[in-house]
């Protein structure tokens, strides 16, 4: 369990990133300068349209980028608002490449936007969210 500000966070279920999830995603993420970065390539489980990967993945996708970019830095963090825009569609089987950065923030707002990439440099799919620095034991249930 790794303990971050007074929170603390098990990696063992989480949808996007964690590699115990049965069901996961599995991803794998690197800082590179101020871009927060992973690959992924979607298997037909993944797909909405025939041959196309979901959109709410591909949503999903992005959050965990930007997220993964806060988290990263130490900041443990939530999204509060996300607006995404779809491209061009994503085939399942070709990697895709996805990146996140910071583009402001005040206080315990922070503002980030993310792209994801497909093989040919087209960019499938954007998105800019804020997040909200989680406050000490607001997680509680």
């Amino acid at each position: 369990m790794k303990v971050m500000y007074g929170f603390s966070r098990s990696d063992g279920m989480c949808f996007a990133c964690s590699p115990q999830n049965p069901i996961g995603l599995h991803l794998e993420f690197s800082l590179e300068g101020d871009v927060c970065r992973t690959t992924f390539t979607a298997g037909e489980e993944h797909q909405g349209w025939d041959g196309l990967l979901h959109g709410g993945l591909i949503a999903t996708l992005l959050d965990e980028a930007m997220a993964q970019w806060l988290w990263r830095r130490g900041v443990a963090a939530m999204t509060a608002e996300m607006l995404t825009r779809f491209s061009h569609p994503v085939p399942v089987g070709v990697p895709v490449t996805v990146e996140a950065w910071k583009v402001g923030g005040k206080g315990r707002l922070w503002e980030l936007s993310a792209r994801l990439i497909l093989p040919d440099g087209r960019v499938a799919a954007r998105a800019t969210a804020r997040f909200l620095t989680i406050k000490e034991g607001s997680l509680q249930t």
